[in-house]
């Protein structure tokens, strides 16, 4: 180590929590309490909603919101239930007195603010009948108690024969009864990785223990965050699995250097120093770009897509500090007792220019350079083939297994009211101020009628005036479910056509809303922005890299790569999820569309993750090339030294996204999986096929940059 590195930013930082390593780890210690009972003392709350401004379908909600009282309660109180009441035979009437009973005990519970009478409700067939529950908590779920006690709360009905499902938040909360800790599961499977790889139980205390602090420190400072800004419901999910993820890996990366240099003799003290001046920096400069590529989302003008993503980047940013801070401070502890309780004889070390498998593996890959790459290159374009068929969609109760109560709520719904009942559709027309009730009774009237008489409707409802005649409010009841494609080209054709026809000349305006014109907005808002994330993510990371290592041929190589990574993962994902290969095996039981913001948020995480292993491996190999090493023994160096290293780091962050599939939630399942697969794919083909062999293939190009782009680039080598 050169006298600069010694005396760098990132060694004063190692060297300061080494000396201080018992205060460092106190610190933390209170961070995350602190943090956590902070979080719970301001009640954290995620419950960000969708806004598409511009949208008919924002539009129509913001006038209903701004103009009637009951649409502004609901936007309030986001916590709501459909209890579905049904019998295969028969009528419900003949069970009128017990479903009374069953509405008047849920009623009476003390989380419950109303219930709808749900023979307002009445299917033609006299079968099926819906209740809708509003809650009193501000609430985005329901907690699986509520879920109980409404369940022992329609016992009456059930008692007498009738069939009771649930769906809304509280189909949700009766699904999430007995889900499953995935963070637990993603730990212990990081746990068994690591002590096969490191063969140290301590060394493998180390990574677990400051991934954990860092992470829930990230969480619950996320928490207290959410007490002022919105965050949606699935951001701690999502902010758990990337944390989690990265903190385990930053933390394997400085263990690894520092047992090597601790094996080489070095004080622990120093070696603990030594491996921040060297690893800090990569670290540092590897969760940056994830940050990046996260923020970035808000370049799809969606806020609630932005929200996730910077949620998601708090939890990094805390996991990637614990690592430059927390881990050396650990590491100073352990000192040469890192390696006394082995599991297995040969632990994890840097090879310093030994013969390993992993160095006769780079020189073979020399040998043969365009073939591999050939061959690589060549199978992510195969991988990729299933993403030219993707389609975006909503997966609704399709997702979910035949047997839950969501999915035999829907069923009943269907079968009582014909499939369009779900998909039903909200008409809000803003009228011109200054008419008289007989004139918008007659333009509602007229209304009304077009909309019976439009292709695709089934029925249409009497227009209604809000209090201020504001608003003429109407529903209209399609011919198709929601999943169908012909739903969303009615709502195109209402909007497009047949709305501004009807009023042309009234100077009134028709928006359709609700929750199935929102989503399929969202669908298009987030199609038409995907472009503009991509351009943005890749034009930021290649930005990165180019300052990093000062060589636009790899910072392009870099970007390229990644996007031809990414489109095997989206392949990858489409075959599973809507194709239905495999689906069954992640608890689906066909194939379902993928949906909408996956797509995006995996394209911010992937390249940002992928330009992790990115910066490791550049890292080394240009410590090697300036220590006068040959262009073919510098690309072999680093891959010799951190090959073992990314193929561990990338077993153990898919093992904890793949953890995540046991989440009932069909967005997090597919995130999950998607991100899992392209951790593999990037760690295997990409970074230790396609990059070296590329390199190879450039040769003393790779370190090449035009004079004038190096004067005005600043020095953030690692």
């Amino acid at each position: 180590m050169t006298d600069t590195a010694t005396h760098s930013l990132f060694w004063r930082i190692g060297n300061w929590c080494a000396k201080r390593s018992w205060f460092v780890l106190a610190a933390w210690l209170i961070v995350v309490v602190a943090a956590t009972l902070g979080s719970s003392a301001l009640n954290a709350t995620y419950n960000a909603s969708f806004t598409l401004p511009g949208t008919p379908a924002q539009i129509g909600a913001d006038l209903l919101k701004a103009h009637t009282p009951q649409a502004s309660a609901a936007a309030a109180n986001t916590s709501s239930g459909t209890i579905v009441f049904h019998v295969s035979s028969g009528s419900l009437a003949h069970d009128k007195n017990a479903i009374e009973d069953a509405t008047k005990s849920v009623r009476a519970l003390s989380t419950v603010k109303a219930v709808s009478d749900p023979f307002t409700v009445l299917a033609p067939n006299g079968r099926t009948a819906v209740a809708n529950i509003t809650y009193k908590d501000s609430v985005t779920s329901l907690s699986p108690t509520d879920a109980a006690a409404t369940d022992s709360a329609v016992a009456p009905a059930r008692d007498a024969g009738v069939s009771v499902d649930y769906a809304g938040d509280l189909g949700t909360a009766a699904q999430s009864s007995s889900n499953t800790s995935s963070e637990l599961v993603g730990i212990g499977a990081a746990v068994l990785v690591l002590l096969f790889a490191f063969g140290s139980v301590l060394a493998t205390l180390i990574p677990i223990l400051s991934a954990v602090i860092g992470v829930f420190s990230g969480i619950g400072a996320l928490g207290i965050v959410s007490a002022w800004v919105q965050f949606p419901s699935e951001s701690p999910t999502i902010a758990l699995m990337m944390g989690l993820g990265v903190g385990i890996d930053y933390a394997l990366f400085l263990t690894t250097r520092f047992r090597q240099l601790v094996l080489d003799g070095e004080d622990p003290r120093q070696a603990a120093a030594k491996t921040v001046a060297s690893s800090g920096r990569a670290i540092v400069i590897a969760a940056v770009t994830v940050v990046i590529a996260l923020v970035g989302l808000y370049a799809s003008g969606i806020f609630y897509i932005g929200q996730l993503g910077v949620s998601a980047g708090i939890v990094v940013a805390v996991a990637a500090l614990a690592a430059v801070t927390l881990v050396p401070a650990l590491l100073a502890i352990a000192g040469r007792r890192i390696d006394k309780v082995k599991v297995r004889r040969m632990p994890i070390a840097e090879p310093n220019g030994a013969k390993t498998g992993w160095n006769r593996y780079a020189i073979a890959l020399h040998r043969h350079p365009v073939a591999y790459l050939t061959a690589a290159v060549g199978l992510l374009a195969v991988l990729a083939i299933p993403l030219l068929s993707m389609q975006i969609g909503t997966p609704g109760v399709r997702a979910l297994p035949t047997q839950s109560t969501e999915r035999r709520a829907s069923n009943a719904i269907d079968a009582g009211f014909g499939v369009g009942f779900q998909a039903a559709l909200t008409i809000v027309v803003k009228v011109p101020s200054g008419e008289t009730p007989q004139q918008l009774q007659t333009m509602g009237t007229s209304l009304q009628h077009r909309l019976s008489t439009t292709s695709g409707i089934a029925s249409a409802t009497p227009f209604q005036p809000t209090s201020d005649n504001a608003l003429l409010i109407g529903q209209a009841v399609p011919t198709t479910s929601v999943s169908n494609t012909a739903t969303a080209s009615l709502i195109h054709r209402l909007d497009r056509t047949v709305l501004p026809s009807q009023l042309a000349g009234s100077k009134a305006h028709g928006y359709v809303t609700g929750a199935v014109a929102t989503s399929l907005a969202l669908q298009g808002a987030v199609s038409s922005s995907l472009p503009l994330i991509i351009l943005t993510v890749v034009a930021a990371a290649v930005l990165l890299m180019l300052l990093t290592f000062r060589s636009p041929l790899l910072a392009l190589k870099a970007g390229l790569i990644n996007l031809l990574s990414i489109g095997a993962s989206y392949g990858v994902l489409v075959a599973v999820f809507q194709w239905g290969w495999g689906s069954k095996l992640l608890g689906l039981p066909q194939g379902v569309p993928i949906v909408s913001f996956v797509p995006m948020l995996m394209f911010a995480i992937i390249f940002g993750l992928s330009m992790d292993y990115e910066v490791f491996l550049l890292a080394r190999v240009l410590e090697a090339w300036k220590r006068g090493m040959s262009n073919r023994d510098s690309v072999a160096s680093g891959l010799a030294v951190t090959g073992r290293i990314i193929s561990c780091a990338a077993i153990i962050m898919a093992c904890v996204f793949f953890s995540f599939i046991l989440q009932p939630s069909v967005t997090i399942k597919m995130l999950a999986f998607g991100l899992g697969i392209s951790v593999l794919i990037d760690a295997t083909i990409v970074r230790l096929v396609i990059v070296p062999c590329a390199m190879y293939l450039f040769g003393k190009a790779n370190w090449w940059s035009p004079r004038w782009l190096d004067r005005i680039l600043p020095h953030l080598e690692p």
